[in-house]
This record gives C-alpha cells, sequence and structure tokens, in this order.
C-alpha cells in the first residue's frame, strides 16, 4: 500500500495508466540559415497559440471559466516578448530553434523552481507545458496523444494542465501524482470533476507498473497495487455504499441547517468567479461565505476595471439574493502574484507584502475595487471582508478608506445598500490572540484555516517534505479556533470558517461543539455538511482543551466526542 495526500474524496477501482513523455532529441546544429530557423520558431509559435486557443475553449465547455484561464497566461508566457528575445539572439548565434527555445525556456524553469514561492513553482509546471506544446510542433508530433483504456486511473509526475484538458474524461476515473499538493492543479482538477485522487505519492509511484489493478482510496490517501480478490471486493462494497450515500444527500436540498438542539448554522459555498455560483445554488447553499476575488485579477495582463468587478459582484449578489454574499477584498501575494503589478521578488512570500498590507500602499488599487463592492451592494446583501488582518491598526485603516470611497458615491448620488457588514478573516495567530479587541470594530470573523494552521505551527503548507507536520489536528489550532469564537460571542458578532477544515465532516461535529455559527466549503460538499448539521447535537468541547497532542485530538474525534 501507498500512502500520499488526499486530494479529492471517493473511491475508484481501475487498472494504471502511465502518461508516458514523449522524449524529442533536440540536435544543437541546424542546416537551415538562421531567417528559415527564426520562420519556424515564427510558424511554431503561431500554431502553439491556436491550440492554446482550442484548449482554453474546450476547458471553458467542459470545467469551467476559472480553470479556463490558465491557458490564456500559457498564451502569455508563449509570447512573451523577452523570452522571445533571449531566443531569437540564441539563434541569431546559428543553432536550431528548438535548441534555442529550449535552452531558454530551461532556464526560466530552473528559475522559477528554485524560487521560494509556490505561485512561482507553478509557473515552472506552465512553463514545462509550453516547452513539450512547441517542441513537438517543431518535431511534428503533435498529435501524439496516448489512448486511455477504460476505468483508467492516470498515473504521471503531475498532470500539467493541457495534459488534464485532453483526458478521455469518460474513461479517467482517478489520479495518482508524484508531486503536488491539495491546492495544486490536478487536485482542484479532480475535485471539479468529482473523481477520486492522490497526489504527492513521492518515488513509491514507480512501484506502479502500466495497468496494474488499483484501488484508489482518495478518503484517506491511499493506494493499493494488484490488491487481492477479497480487498476489491471489500472496497467495491465500500464504493456503493458511498455512491447510495451521496445520493440519499438529495433529502437535504432546500431545508435549513439547524442541529437538533436547535442551532441554526448557516452552510455556504467558497466560490472563485461568477461561473460558480450555479453549483452553490444547485447544492442549495445558504449564502457565499467567501468569494475570492482575487481571481479575477489572475491570469490577464492588467487590472481589472471598475466596471468588470462591478459586473461580476452585481451578478453573483442578484443570483444569491436575498442570501448572503461574502467578498474577500483581493488577496494577492503568497502564492497568487500578479506579474504586471511588478512586485519584488520575496524571500518569504507568505510572511511579506500580501492581501491587505498591498491594498493599504496601493490605495487607488484598493478604492477601485470598494467602488465596484460598495455599487454591486444594492443588488444583494453584500459582506465585505478584509483578509490577512494581524492588527487593529489595518482595520481601522481599511474601514477609513471604506467609508470614504461610501462618501463619494452618495455625493455622486450613487445608489449603495445601507445594509452592509464589514468583518475580517481570522488567519494570523496575532489576530487570533487578539480578537477580543478586534470583535469591537468588525460585524464578524470569519476564520481562514489554510493559513491559520500554516502561521501558527509555521509549516509551509506547499512544502511536500513536511507534509505531516501541517495538521488541523494540533492542540494549540483547536485552542485558536475557540479563543476567537468566545471573542466573538462576548462582543456580539458571528463566527464562521472558510477554510478547508470548514468542510472535512470528520470535523464539524467539533466546530459545532466549539461553537461556530457559518461554515463555507467547497460546492461539492454542502448538503454533506447539512447532513451532518441536521443530525447533531451540539455539547462540550472542554475535553479538546485539554489535548497536549494531535493524537489526543484524532482520538477524540474518532470517539465521537
Amino acid at each position: 500500500m501507498i500512502k500520499g495526500i488526499k486530494a479529492s474524496d471517493g473511491i475508484a477501482i481501475g487498472r494504471a495508466f502511465l502518461l508516458k513523455e514523449i522524449k524529442i532529441e533536440i540536435i544543437k546544429e541546424t542546416s537551415f540559415t538562421i531567417e528559415d530557423e527564426l520562420k519556424r520558431l515564427e510558424n511554431a509559435k503561431e500554431k502553439g497559440l491556436t491550440a492554446l486557443d482550442q484548449l482554453k475553449q474546450k476547458t471553458l465547455e467542459t470545467v469551467g471559466e476559472s480553470e479556463s484561464e490558465v491557458f490564456e497566461a500559457h498564451k502569455q508566457l508563449l509570447a512573451d516578448p523577452v523570452m522571445a528575445k533571449e531566443i531569437e539572439t540564441l539563434i541569431n548565434t546559428q543553432v536550431s530553434s528548438e535548441y534555442a527555445f529550449s535552452t531558454v525556456i530551461d532556464k526560466y524553469i530552473e528559475m522559477f523552481k528554485n524560487l521560494d514561492n509556490a505561485y512561482m513553482k507553478e509557473r515552472a509546471l506552465d512553463l514545462k507545458d509550453i516547452k513539450t506544446r512547441l517542441l513537438k510542433i517543431l518535431a511534428g508530433v503533435e498529435n501524439d496523444e496516448q489512448e486511455i483504456h477504460e476505468d483508467a486511473i492516470i498515473v504521471t509526475f503531475d498532470l500539467t494542465p493541457s495534459e488534464t484538458v485532453n483526458l478521455d474524461r469518460s474513461k479517467t476515473i482517478g489520479f495518482i501524482t508524484e508531486i503536488g499538493g491539495e491546492t495544486s492543479h490536478s487536485a482542484i482538477i479532480a475535485r471539479t470533476l468529482n473523481i477520486p485522487a492522490v497526489v504527492g505519492v513521492g518515488n513509491k509511484i514507480q512501484e506502479i507498473n502500466q495497468m496494474d489493478t488499483i484501488i484508489l482510496d482518495g478518503i484517506n490517501g491511499e493506494i493499493h497495487i494488484n490488491p487481492t480478490e477479497d480487498l476489491i471486493a471489500k472496497f467495491k462494497s465500500k464504493k456503493q455504499a458511498l455512491e447510495k450515500a451521496n445520493s440519499l444527500l438529495n433529502r437535504y436540498k432546500n431545508i435549513d441547517s439547524i442541529t437538533l438542539d436547535g442551532k441554526v448554522i448557516e452552510i455556504a459555498g467558497n466560490i472563485a468567479g461568477v461561473e460558480d455560483v450555479d453549483a452553490v445554488l444547485e447544492a442549495t447553499g445558504d449564502g457565499i461565505g467567501l468569494f475570492r476575488s482575487e481571481f479575477l485579477y489572475m491570469n490577464r495582463s492588467e487590472l481589472p476595471t471598475e466596471e468588470e468587478q462591478f459586473t461580476a459582484y452585481k451578478t453573483v449578489l442578484e443570483k444569491m439574493n436575498p442570501r448572503p454574499v461574502t467578498i474577500r477584498t483581493m488577496d494577492i501575494g503568497g502564492d497568487k502574484n500578479l506579474d504586471y503589478l511588478n512586485l519584488e521578488p520575496e524571500m518569504n512570500p507568505f510572511l511579506g507584502y500580501r492581501a491587505i498590507r498591498i491594498c493599504l500602499k496601493e490605495q487607488e488599487l484598493f478604492k477601485t475595487q470598494l467602488r465596484a463592492l460598495l455599487r454591486a451592494s444594492f443588488f444583494g446583501k453584500l459582506r465585505i471582508m478584509f483578509p490577512m488582518i494581524a492588527s487593529l491598526e489595518e482595520i481601522l485603516e481599511a474601514k477609513e478608506i471604506l467609508y470614504s470611497v461610501q462618501e463619494e458615491l452618495k455625493r455622486d448620488n450613487i445608489p449603495v445598500s445601507g445594509d452592509i457588514q464589514v468583518g475580517i478573516m481570522i488567519e494570523v495567530p496575532a489576530a487570533a490572540i487578539m480578537a477580543d479587541v478586534l470583535a469591537e470594530e468588525v460585524d464578524f470573523f470569519s476564520i481562514g484555516t489554510n493559513d491559520l494552521i500554516q502561521y501558527t505551527t509555521a509549516v509551509d503548507r506547499m512544502n511536500n517534505t513536511i507534509a505531516e507536520l501541517y495538521s488541523p489536528y494540533h492542540p494549540a489550532f483547536i485552542r485558536l479556533i475557540k479563543q476567537v469564537i468566545d471573542a466573538g460571542h462576548n462582543a456580539g458578532i458571528e463566527v464562521g470558517m472558510c477554510g478547508n477544515v470548514a468542510g472535512d465532516k470528520e470535523f464539524i461535529p467539533l466546530l459545532l461543539n466549539l461553537g461556530l455559527d457559518e461554515l463555507s466549503m467547497s460546492p461539492n460538499m454542502i448538503l454533506k455538511a447539512r447532513s451532518i448539521v441536521n443530525t447533531h447535537r451540539r455539547s462540550t468541547a472542554d475535553e479538546f482543551m485539554t489535548c497536549k497532542t494531535k493524537k489526543d485530538v484524532e482520538n477524540l474525534l474518532k470517539a465521537g466526542h
């Protein structure tokens, strides 16, 4: 049995399909003239851009708009003028297009891979995808897609965006990757397609051979190679039970989310764009608990205009009305960089210039977003949320800017809702510790567990080497949640959670016992979460406050406390 990182729930039983990397021989010398080599490269680029347009459209039709934008980013990288100039300079030394292109792009791939920045490491994978694409075109081996067999569990180093889109989804039932984590591209796509995935298995992946029978347990992050008939029968039974349980969840549509002891809980959805709203509505979510507005800024060459933002926010608010929509102001930085902002490279980007810190420095950028949000507020129930808050001063300054924009709109006779809640994300330990003070200045808290765990335990959540240390079971994390909830309730404000833990079915009972008012998660988890809420009677969580180790917390959860 191989253990990896559980990236997408579910059980798949099928046969391994190893994606083979096509090796293209690159010869430095060329029999063509410099002009001919430059023309060959330009023609290959044009073909590549056309193919990327087709992939973008295919992704838009089969997966969604936000996922399709990665190919727009690939187009921009392929057409990058700085890279193009370097390649041209090298071709002028009378080397082949293949050699010049691969030499230059390899330099950038290595540079991105070695940066201590998860977002830039993802760009290295994008560049690798682009490199493979163009070299195939130059070599005349563009149509090399491997024929996938039925019930295929894809086994690969990592799935590039184009590989993911080109897979035959009628035959693909799961993913296994050597690298990656819960936030990697392959993991996100697996959850979008609702198929199980285990990622980050490391060199153990070499134990899997083509056509091996595989049991992929995405629930526990486990892979069984060539299992016994008894084990296959056992997992088939588990799979059937899981499918039956999922079908029964439909009974929880269009009903209130209330615990057995009468506590009303808001079960909301996390979204990255307008196109994700339909999934929340389909699951009859009680609202949007996190609209990641920064995705409006990504995979493009310039800032979105006020009108673009207004249209997106207005559409979401109208669709969800009268249910609340919490829109987080742009959380750029960390693993979400924007080339066009020309931010200085940082040694520790997660601890650097990001989120509210950028907004308070770049106030015109911030004001543009706030104008769009306030204008859109007239069309629904808006809650504005500031991310990465670490001090009272940041809240006061952000609110001052917000109210100044509000006054400007009123002077211009632009309608703005008179009932806008303003809240903050609790994702920095300093904010959790000072929650009693911060609660006096806001209408709600939303706990961002992804970063709060990372900062509390000093563990990089994108680092596979120490992945086992990144754990919500750490007693310090549980204590911080309790402290935040108590501080919020003492001040009379709602406390919610929008990080991954909020959608963890093992954790939800504990979160309810701790006193959370709202849970926000991926739309496909909403009905499951509501089923847990509606069959749970809250009790004390005092025993968890005495836990000394992660194992203590795990044991109490398993015992149903």
